[in-house]
């Protein structure tokens, strides 16, 4: 452990991981305090009998600006899934394609039964809008839903259910679209301007490596922090560790019991994952459930091993499906799950074997309207928080959270007159 940090962060998840790193660039002393024995926070890549599950429907928008200054993409080794999906409406699979990036898919998305002609058009028209401006501009336009921001530019329910619904929701955790028209906005930004991908080996490599760039010693796992008193961080074990500044930097429910507020409402994700002799479809597609809730449960699907073989063992291919909740009973909805994925993909699935089943009841905070950019919150002389409870939750803000936090304080430290070191890159 550090000898007097100059400050404790409590959290190493992605947020905690860029506010160290920035501080310890700016010739501080940074420890991270946390209560899991590895760094991610949210983002877990678990490994089994040679499969890699992350825990539950993450990924990584290349795009993000904050993760394009902080990572390593080559490092990363990042396979992008295809601009776009396949959708299952009726009794078909039908793609759908960014025609920005695969014009030679027009006509075969002009055709395309996701939506009416007239709602083609009109994703020219959201494209531009949420590529306008910068930022900041974006997140101070006036606000709605997501929902009601598609039915004032004129989209028909047919393409809101076969196509938004089960794709943005599917980001979100959201299948009413209620999330902000900002969020929203932002998210098809991501999209339109990015690759979205995996790491080869897991989107666990991404903490890793932010870990990695820290000092020795700079992170204590298995400690959780009790309490905040004083200027002090209280653990468990009833150590009292002290130093200049604490920064929470936990996710939502967590910092709320930090500071001694209400926790705020979650929303919840089921992850089936399946080990099958093969994949059901070739290629980095994501698959959507365009037929809704009669369908059957299942919201999305991927087969990681299609992007990276290092998610599955050779001759094996790992398949992911997303359901929207956190409440049921596994075994029966596996039932309802299998039913649905043998009317797609045939009796095979019958031979798919369940690796896992993650519940997440705390999958991701709800990002219903108002939601603003971040700035850096800070709660008291020498208490500040970054993460989830001070921004709207995505991996950019996540990082782009830390980061402000990290230069806020160093200014606070320096004109205290607190010595620095030599800056550690």
């Amino acid at each position: 452990m550090i000898l007097h940090p100059d400050v404790l962060v409590i959290g190493a998840g992605l947020s905690g991981l860029a506010c160290a790193l920035r501080l310890q660039q700016a010739g501080l002393r940074p420890h991270i305090i946390e209560a899991a024995e590895r760094p991610g926070g949210r983002i877990v890549t678990d490994e089994r009998n040679g499969f890699l599950l992350d825990r539950g429907f993450q990924v990584l928008q290349t795009w993000y600006p904050e993760a394009r200054h902080l990572l390593d993409y080559d490092a990363l080794d990042l396979r992008p899934f295809y601009p776009g999906a396949m959708v299952r409406i009726d009794r078909r699979f039908h793609r759908v394609s960014d025609v920005w990036r695969h014009p030679e898919r027009l006509p075969e998305m002009l055709s395309s039964p996701v939506g009416n002609f007239g709602d083609k058009l009109k994703l020219f028209h959201l494209r531009q809008r949420a590529l306008k401006g910068d930022l900041a501009a974006l997140y101070a336009r006036p606000e709605t839903t997501a929902l009601e921001r598609l039915r004032e530019l004129g989209f028909s329910q047919r393409i809101i259910d076969r196509f938004f619904r089960p794709f943005f929701a599917g980001v979100f955790f959201d299948p009413e679209l209620s999330v902000s028209s900002r969020a929203f906005e932002f998210v098809f930004r991501a999209f339109a301007l990015g690759d979205t991908a995996l790491p080869a080996h897991g989107m666990a490599c991404i903490p890793r490596q932010l870990a990695g760039r820290l000092i020795p010693d700079s992170i204590d796992y298995g400690r959780r922090v009790e309490r905040l008193l004083d200027g002090q961080a209280v653990l468990a074990s009833g150590e009292r560790l002290r130093a200049r500044a604490i920064v929470v930097a936990t996710d939502g429910a967590e910092a709320a019991r930090l500071l001694g507020t209400e926790p705020r409402p979650n929303r919840g994700s089921t992850c089936f994952y399946f080990a099958a002799p093969r994949a059901p479809f070739d290629g980095p597609y994501l698959v959507l459930n365009g037929n809704g809730t009669a369908d059957g449960p299942i919201n999305s699907l991927l087969c990681p091993s299609n992007l990276s073989a290092a998610y599955a063992p050779t001759n094996n291919a790992l398949v992911s499906v997303n359901v929207f909740g956190a409440r049921h009973n596994p075994d029966a909805l596996e039932t309802a799950v299998r039913k649905q994925l043998v009317s797609w993909y045939g009796n095979e699935v019958q031979h798919w074997h369940r690796i896992a089943v993650y519940r997440l009841p705390a999958a991701l905070p709800p990002q219903s309207p108002p939601v603003s950019a971040p700035a850096p919150r800070q709660v008291s002389d020498w208490l500040w928080v970054c993460g989830e409870y001070a921004a709207p939750p995505s991996i950019h803000w996540a990082l782009g959270s830390g980061n402000a936090v990290a230069d806020a304080l160093v200014g606070s430290l320096r004109s205290a007159g607190v010595r620095t070191h030599s800056p550690t890159s």
